[in-house]
């Protein structure tokens, strides 16, 4: 009980930040939301035309991804600056459950992604987006990017931690904007040349972005479902140790 409610604290206290700031949230939801109008408008008839389907089946998943991970970078600041003003050391010295810290901040993370996930879905409907696969499954698309995306915030917040400025975190947007070009969510994959068709089609990106799609119209959900998962859960068991550690050596700082 300690640990759940202690938890709860600190992830309502991490929301109340983001929500107090106006700049953030206006940023965490209108970005993707106007990017999501532009790429309607630049590729929309173009992919309608190849595929058959309107192409916001593959351009609302990448958007609500951008979304998702166009915050990890958030995290990781806030992380930072906590640590050096000495706010982590404060808590560490608190008699709370050592795992609630790092535990909201994750938590708090999901919640962030499905709301912005939210708003981008909205904005979906309202270009023509529709789903066709009943309530059960339009639940479940709602929450596969946060799937991904707390585990790449994991990542992003594992690297602030060792880092002694934002340039290091910072350089994982690059990674990011890779993954969000080169999936099947931007074009379809066999848009892309032979050569790199591999990498598009079994890239986390393209994995959550195919589960949506099947989840949405119809088609595979099975196979994407399980590689997005199978992607998370090994970043996961990759940085669950590093993250630890260095979340552990930030809070006991002087």
């Amino acid at each position: 009980m300690s640990l759940l409610s202690e938890t709860s604290l600190l992830t309502a206290r991490i929301l109340r930040r983001w929500t107090n700031d106006t700049a953030t949230v206006a940023q965490s939801l209108l970005f993707p939301a106007g990017f999501l109008v532009a790429l309607n408008i630049v590729l929309g008839d173009g992919v309608k035309q190849v595929t058959g389907h309107s192409a916001l089946y593959g351009s609302v998943p990448l958007v609500s991804l951008i979304g998702a991970t166009s915050g990890a970078i958030i995290v990781a600041v806030g992380v930072m600056r906590e640590r050096d003003e000495g706010l982590l050391s404060r808590f560490w010295v608190v008699p709370s459950h050592r795992a609630s810290g790092l535990l909201s901040r994750l938590i708090a993370e999901g919640v962030r992604i499905v709301v912005i996930t939210s708003f981008v879905l909205f904005v979906g409907l309202l270009l023509g987006f529709r789903f066709t696969q009943g309530f059960p499954k339009a639940v479940l698309w709602l929450f596969m990017p946060a799937l991904f995306g707390v585990a790449f915030s994991a990542v992003v917040m594992t690297i602030a931690l060792y880092a002694q400025n934002t340039l290091v975190p910072q350089a994982t947007e690059i990674i990011a904007a890779v993954m969000f070009f080169f999936s099947s969510g931007f074009v379809p994959l066999d848009q892309f040349p032979k050569w790199l068709q591999p990498f598009v089609e079994h890239q986390p990106c393209s994995y959550v972005v195919e589960a949506m799609r099947g989840l949405s119209m119809g088609g595979p959900v099975v196979k994407p479902v399980l590689g997005a998962l199978l992607w998370s859960a090994g970043i996961a068991a990759v940085i669950a140790v590093p993250l630890a550690l260095g979340y552990r050596k930030a809070s006991r700082r002087d």
